[in-house]
């Protein structure tokens, strides 16, 4: 993650017109979210137990480069695989293998960025296999409940903190914790551009202000316990919650507008119920 943070008070800057997208930028975002987008829902009913993380990978790949596209993560920093899957308390960067099988009562997080044109969309879901814990089911729903509230606080003049003020407290008051070391970033022709997107509230966080034409990921991590993690120390990727608690996480690339937010990287199943998210058996509330 790239980041640009300073201390200090006073006014909130204004954004550098280079992370303000121009109209045919927009455009360019627009179709690389809608394919990123169809690509989640392409992928979404081969995710069942039984299945092995490294074959939903082979699909995505597949998928991806029959449209003309291009997997973003495949050989970002070297990463080994064309997205990230990451299961219980694995709470992101999950490596891709045909070894690992997705079992009954897993939840399972699926991260997809694409390159579309040479724009970046970026969104990801959690899925539940079968019968999960209620712990599980409980911990899902704030997850998404989270990237709904995230989602609803962002406007034109607002500072960009007020996404981690409608998650953070509201996260906390569910018995769950938000990670502190992943967060949101803005995107567009880069995967990472240069201001962070925080989902907890960081003294250090430079009080940016949301303007329209900001494109940026919104992805809070939620574990069912503290917020630490560790890295795997042989695969230098996976990350996992320090406690061994699990971890969910759901993603969507957004567009501040001159009157709120567009959600760039919706699935054409989400289009059709009119909802940013949908998680079956729920009913998510996104009251900020």
């Amino acid at each position: 993650m790239l980041s640009d943070q300073q201390s200090g008070s006073g006014k909130p800057p204004d954004i550098n017109d280079n992370l303000v997208k121009k109209p045919a930028e927009i455009d360019g975002m627009r179709r690389a979210g809608g394919f990123n987008g169809r690509l989640l829902d392409f992928i979404r009913p081969y995710v069942q137990a039984g299945t092995t993380t490294g074959r939903l990978d082979d699909l995505v790949r597949q998928y991806t480069l029959d449209h003309g596209h291009t997997p973003a993560c495949l050989g970002y920093h070297g990463f080994p695989k064309s997205c990230c899957i990451s299961i219980n308390n694995v709470v992101c960067h999950g490596i891709p293998s045909g070894h690992e099988y997705l079992r009954d009562g897993d939840i399972v997080n699926v991260d997809l960025t694409t390159i579309v044109d040479g724009y970046y969309g970026d969104s990801s879901e959690t899925f539940m296999l079968g019968e999960v814990a209620p712990q599980a089911r409980d911990l899902v729903e704030v997850t998404a409940c989270a990237l709904l509230r995230g989602v609803a606080a962002v406007k034109p003049g607002r500072p960009l903190y007020a996404v981690a003020d409608a998650i953070e407290p509201w996260v906390r008051s569910r018995g769950c914790s938000v990670v502190h070391q992943y967060t949101g970033h803005g995107i567009g022709r880069m995967f990472h551009e240069h201001f962070t997107v925080y989902h907890h509230r960081d003294s250090d966080e430079q009080p940016i202000l949301m303007k329209p034409g900001m494109t940026f990921t919104i992805e809070p991590m939620i574990n069912r316990g503290d917020w630490k993690v560790v890295t795997d120390k042989k695969d230098k990727w996976t990350v996992r919650t320090a406690d061994g608690s699990l971890s969910a996480q759901f993603e969507h690339t957004v567009l501040v507008t001159e009157s709120g937010v567009e959600v760039l990287t919706l699935t054409p199943s989400q289009k059709q119920a009119g909802a940013i998210l949908m998680v079956p058996g729920m009913e998510l509330n996104s009251d900020v």
